[in-house]
């Protein structure tokens, strides 16, 4: 750690440069966090809300709501199992145009009994319950929409007004839309719905008590989790944004190696030295790797830092952004790792140094 120190203090300006680097990788990366996080949150926060368990889908819908089309006896099968709560549920994508000639609305519309475990709360029940309207999310209202106001659901011709405002949340990037799931069937199929709706809620029950009933129904159970990738965008998205951060953990660990190559290419003199005077192999690594540890977490903590807080003030904007603690601290360690990754291929020619030679070569 001495002579780790010591070549820190004296090089500022070389290892400098490289921290820049180092801050600027961690920077990109804790944004790119923030910003995929945020879109993980607009595109399915509405559908995390929901208390549910599991969803039971229609065999090949790849827990997308659109290609899910169940009826009456499907629920019957699960309602059956012990200890599962049932309910079903529609959802759709429409766009609500204003019957006054105010701005239409892209929703996502979602339908549920008023008597559902998916409904907790009694005024939410009472809407529901009533006559046919929607619940927006409170952001609409922050944009003007008031309750009474009227909108025409896409093509079907079904006038709706709005009955209030809750938090909904978004799904498929769309503010979600709460009605009663008769309405919703109205919206979806007209008059001719037959019951129909696009999957089954559940809560309780065991994987093999599920699985038998999906044999029954002829279903397939999605657990929460995996819900989310049926909506639109959801796993391109999230690969996408993984595959950036890979990429800069990549490059950041080749800038690092690179650089520690250089330096261990400057320092074979200093290593000869050290080596002839009884220094392992394993007390020039050591010292190597500790002077890069330093370096990279003081880098990545000032570029994480600065990250988070430009991930602050461009939440309160119109950017899909989200600051995750546990985000952060992943890009922290992983860039930290990286760094160890990249110098210990570099710090390989410390072992091929021979004390002899290099105590001939000039600096």
């Amino acid at each position: 750690m001495f002579l780790a120190l010591r070549d820190l203090r004296r090089g500022v300006r070389r290892f400098l440069l490289l921290g820049v680097v180092i801050a600027l990788v961690a920077l990109l990366s804790t944004v790119l966090s923030g910003l995929a996080t945020g879109l993980v949150t607009d595109n399915i926060s509405g559908l995390r809300a929901l208390p549910f368990e599991h969803l039971a889908m229609a065999k090949g819908s790849d827990a997308t709501f659109s290609r899910s089309i169940l009826q009456a006896p499907a629920q019957k099968a699960f309602e059956q199992v012990p200890g599962v709560t049932t309910s079903p549920i529609g959802a759709s994508f429409v766009n609500a145009a204003a019957v006054d000639g105010g701005p239409s609305l892209d929703l996502a519309l979602f339908g549920v009994p008023a008597d559902s475990f998916l409904v907790d709360r009694p005024e939410a029940r009472a809407a529901l319950a009533g006559p046919p309207g929607i619940v927006l999310g409170s952001e609409l209202e922050a944009k003007g929409v008031k309750v009474g106001d009227r909108y025409t659901m896409g093509g079907s011709g079904v006038e709706l007004p709005v009955l209030g405002f809750t938090f909904a949340g978004t799904y498929g990037h769309a503010p979600i839309a709460f009605t009663s799931l008769a309405t919703w069937q109205r919206v979806q199929f007209g008059e001719q719905s037959d019951g129909r709706f696009s999957a089954i809620a559940l809560t309780g029950g065991t994987d093999a008590q599920l699985a038998r009933a999906d044999a029954a129904a002829g279903t397939q159970t999605f657990t929460k989790t995996e819900a989310y990738a049926g909506s639109p965008g959801f796993t391109a998205e999230t690969t996408t944004m993984s595959l950036i951060r890979g990429f800069l953990l990549v490059i950041s660990a080749l800038v690092i190696g690179a650089f520690f190559t250089v330096l261990c290419v400057q320092r074979t003199r200093q290593i000869g030295l050290l080596k002839a005077m009884g220094a392992s192999n394993f007390y020039v690594l050591r010292d190597g790797v500790s002077q890069m540890v330093i370096l990279v977490a003081l880098a990545s903590l000032g570029g994480v830092a600065v990250g988070t807080a430009l991930i602050a003030l461009m939440s309160s904007g119109a950017a899909p952004v989200e600051l995750s603690p546990a985000a952060v601290a992943t890009v922290l360690v992983s860039l930290i790792l990286a760094g160890v990754l990249g110098s210990l291929v570099a710090f390989r020619r410390v072992t091929k140094v021979e004390p002899a030679i290099a105590l001939g070569v000039e600096p």
